[in-house]
């Protein structure tokens, strides 16, 4: 497979990064912002959390923060809509989400698989295509009890080290999380080998990624 690059070292890249709960954009596409950075790339980002209730606030936020260190410019915004109700609540989250995209204008946009089986990652996922009708989009994935993983058509390699500082920001940014069976280092491993098994990635690992509309040039 040949290697296409949205942004090569020193230029410029505006990415908005959407996560319907803290820890989704880190999980989903943390490896990828990170490697971004790590190769030159200056990334303009606009991170943006739907739910963040009581102490997860605080855990976006400094997550946010550690995982953009690298970044030219960031904003986070963390939102208070109730957890495991965005599809009664769309209207309010449609607002939201449009006046970030009246302020904006990514490159590319990270959001969550429109087939997750998780009703506020469908709906933000549903959202970001109904809103955003002229940009490169690309859905991630999230692991879960759920089983509702699909077949990726796009990957982002990542380096021993990219991988292992994403886990270990994760780690140390959302103790709230420590104790779920699908918060744990081995499954971030795991998902990654068999990505990175799937598109050969040099040093073992990946993340993937549904595009479904690319433009090409």
């Amino acid at each position: 497979m040949s290697a296409v690059p949205l942004a090569r070292p020193g230029e410029r890249l505006s990415v908005l990064a959407l996560g319907a709960h803290a820890d989704d954009i880190e999980i989903g596409a943390g490896g990828t912002i990170l490697s971004w950075m790590a190769t030159g790339v200056r990334l303009d980002v606009e991170w943006c959390v739907f739910s963040a209730p009581g102490c997860r606030a605080a855990e976006a936020e400094a997550s946010a923060g550690a995982f953009l260190a690298g970044a030219e410019s960031r904003r986070v915004r963390v939102a208070d809509f109730p957890d495991g109700r965005f599809p009664y609540h769309g209207e309010a989250i449609k607002d939201w989400l449009a006046a970030v995209r009246d302020e904006v204008a990514p490159d590319v946009i990270l959001t969550h698989n429109r087939n997750d089986a998780h009703q506020d990652h469908r709906e933000v996922s549903q959202l970001t295509w109904n809103l955003f009708r002229d940009h490169l989009i690309l859905e991630y994935e999230v692991p879960k009890w759920d089983g509702d993983f699909g077949q990726p058509n796009l990957y982002m390699p990542l380096a021993d080290c990219v991988m292992e500082r994403k886990i270990g920001l994760l780690q140390a940014h959302f103790a709230s999380q420590a104790a779920k069976d699908w918060f744990q280092p081995e499954i971030f491993r795991g998902l990654a080998r068999l990505r990175g098994m799937e598109c050969r990635a040099p040093e073992r690992w990946a993340e993937a990624f549904f595009a479904r509309k690319v433009l090409m040039a």
